[in-house]
């Protein structure tokens, strides 16, 4: 079963410029770790860090030209998606076990993927 897993975090660039080397070597190691214990246990579809979300561009419901483009992301909230892995698990509790492994500063958020069929 496919999951995404999302992880975001309060103005995660300035945050993480703001650690120490030795803290981010630890946040590093903690990934590596949840990416490891994934292939243990299923697969590791992709994964990808996602630069600020001050470079979003957001595309708007409408039809062609007429969508409309803004700055930023598409939700105006504190915390943003600086990062996900796409995982193939057997169940949801398999994935929220592993995702303890990740850095407890960020809130992750667990979805299962849709087969919509080929």
């Amino acid at each position: 079963m496919k999951f995404v897993v999302m992880m975001a975090e309060e103005n995660a660039a300035e945050r993480w410029e703001a650690l120490t080397e030795a803290e981010r070597d630890e946040a590093m190691a903690a990934m590596g770790a949840f990416h490891e214990a994934v292939e243990q246990r299923g697969s590791v579809v992709a994964g990808e860090a996602l630069d600020d979300a001050s470079t979003a561009r957001t595309v708007h419901p409408g039809s062609g030209a007429d969508r409309k483009v803004t700055d930023g992301p598409y939700a105006e909230t504190v915390e943003q998606v600086g990062g996900l892995w796409i995982v193939d698990l057997p169940d949801l509790d398999t994935a929220v076990e592993l995702v303890r492994m990740l850095p407890a500063a960020y809130t992750v958020e667990i979805r299962p993927v849709v087969d919509i069929g080929e």
